[in-house]
């Protein structure tokens, strides 16, 4: 099974180990795009910084983040699953789980990313600020760039087994499955249940979207899962205890899933 997540904005402050070494990364036939968006990024972040505040979407108290990308290629790392630092990560709790499971989710997870494409979280990144929305001068819109490269590559990284489709709708549009592994992929919206008047309303949680989805991956992690198509996949998180409604999907499209909840 393949896991893919969404990074998380938050990240951590500084790296701990030796400098970024391209070739080390997983997923090394991305390598050619990811030194032309990191050559970008540190250029935008070494020229003025209104300019690349504007280019990455950040705010004017934000230049730190601008001054870190800067030094990318110089920039101690960590592994991915110690630099992704946010709300979905924090209820992951990556460096909490028992060995066994850690080493399945270096194995499973691969996470989306406007600078790599995509990584695993054992891979050795620098902290660094590159939203998939960003436009980076000679570079351009981010989701168009990476769908050239994604296909092949994480086709490849899913094998013959289902993919757990777990990112945020701007990353999803990096790369779309299509075909036979479309009908392997599950997609998961998380819809909170709430009584309203004596009627049960259900409405989409952001916040508890992304901790909700840290929670089902560290639970599948947890139970050493190994589901070989979508519905044993289905049929695993229901006995993990979450309510999952399937949805009508066409065929060729990934197969969709509400899990609901009912406490924040």
């Amino acid at each position: 099974m393949l896991i893919l997540l969404p990074p998380s904005e938050g990240k951590a402050e500084a790296g701990s180990g030796r400098r970024l070494d391209l070739d080390r990364l997983s997923l090394p036939e991305l390598n050619p795009r990811r030194e032309e968006v990191l050559s970008a990024l540190v250029a935008l972040g070494a020229g003025p910084p209104e300019t690349a505040l504007t280019a990455l979407g950040l705010g004017a108290g934000q230049h730190g983040e601008v001054r870190r990308n800067a030094r990318l290629r110089q920039a101690a790392t960590a592994p991915a699953g110690r630099i992704y630092t946010g709300v979905l990560y924090e209820a992951l709790d990556l460096a909490g789980l028992p060995a066994t499971a850690q080493r399945a989710a270096g194995r499973q997870v691969l996470v989306s990313s406007g600078l790599w494409g995509a990584v695993r979280l054992t891979d050795r990144i620098p902290p660094y600020r590159c939203p998939i929305g960003a436009r980076l001068p000679g570079v351009g819109a981010l989701p168009a760039l990476w769908r050239q490269d994604l296909g092949a590559a994480l086709t490849a990284a899913a094998g013959r087994g289902p993919v757990l489709d777990l990112r945020s709708g701007a990353y999803a549009a990096a790369w779309t499955p299509r075909g036979e592994l479309a009908e392997r992929t599950l997609t998961v919206r998380v819809l909170h249940e709430r009584e309203v008047d004596g009627v049960p309303v259900r409405s989409v949680v952001s916040h508890f979207n992304k901790a909700t989805k840290g929670r089902l991956v560290r639970d599948l992690l947890l139970a050493g899962a190994r589901p070989r198509s979508v519905a044993a996949l289905v049929t695993t998180l229901r006995d993990l205890k979450y309510q999952v409604c399937e949805q009508a999907t066409a065929p060729g499209r990934p197969r969709q899933v509400d899990v609901i909840v009912s406490e924040l």
